[in-house]
């Protein structure tokens, strides 16, 4: 049985290197002109259009913005929530700093990370971002080695599927159908690399990439059958 004090819930906001195509180096512009060949384009954008609509998702070409993590404990036997955000436009400073915090704060033979599609997006995006900016990988992000049980890695998506490979579910979807209040307020993930090129207000990032964390660790809680956390009981910090 997993205890809640073992979890670290996280989530990421990424936006491309560059605010438009043209500034990119030209080796990079070739190479997404090849990149973009591969990306689904129903709308029939531009090279460069799909750089400023799809480069954020994509480890090589985006660059990390915000990392939000959430833990659980208790204070006077109720449970709370905590969220701490890390932001900034120098990614280096941004990942050195949630490796310092993860390796002082947590027990990293215990410790587990918990996002939604954080398989497939968040734990590989900082991990290759990490390796980009010579940063030495934490433990609870090296899989090199290890045996897919020994990989302490959660994802609520992966655990809604139950080995069903068929479809994608969004973190809103789960959170209209277990009735958790939804992150999507002034922005959602598609806005980001707009808010951070054209308005850089990272407040407004940081804001919303917290409440997908918070969002994330209620729908854990609910798909474990636990009671969720008061509202009253979840805080934020932004550094």
């Amino acid at each position: 049985m997993i205890s809640l004090d073992q979890l670290l819930v996280l989530d990421i906001e990424t936006v491309t290197q560059q605010p438009d195509f043209g500034k990119l180096p030209e080796r990079m512009r070739l190479l997404w002109g090849k990149k973009a060949k591969t990306i689904k384009n129903d709308a029939e954008l531009s090279v460069e259009e799909l750089y400023f609509d799809r480069g954020a998702i994509y480890a090589e070409f985006g660059k990390i913005v915000c990392i939000s993590a959430g833990f659980f404990l208790k204070e006077n036997d109720e449970l709370h929530f905590r969220v701490k955000s890390f932001i900034s436009d120098k990614e280096n400073e941004l990942l050195e700093s949630f490796k310092s915090v993860v390796e002082t704060k947590f027990d990293q033979k215990k410790l587990i990370l918990v996002a939604h599609n954080g398989k497939e997006f968040d734990f590989p995006y900082m991990a290759r971002r990490m390796l980009i900016n010579e940063i030495p990988l934490p433990e609870c992000l090296r899989m090199a080695g290890k045996k897919p049980w020994e990989v302490q890695h959660l994802d609520t998506m992966e655990l809604w599927k139950f080995g069903d490979r068929k479809s994608y579910t969004s973190l809103d979807l789960l959170a209209a159908i277990f009735d958790v209040a939804s992150s999507k307020q002034d922005i959602d993930g598609s806005m980001v690399n707009e808010v951070y090129h054209h308005d850089h207000d990272l407040d407004k990032i940081s804001e919303y990439c917290m409440r997908d964390v918070a969002v994330t660790a209620q729908i854990f809680l609910k798909m474990n059958t636990l009671p969720v956390v008061k509202e009253e009981n979840i805080s934020f910090i932004s550094t």
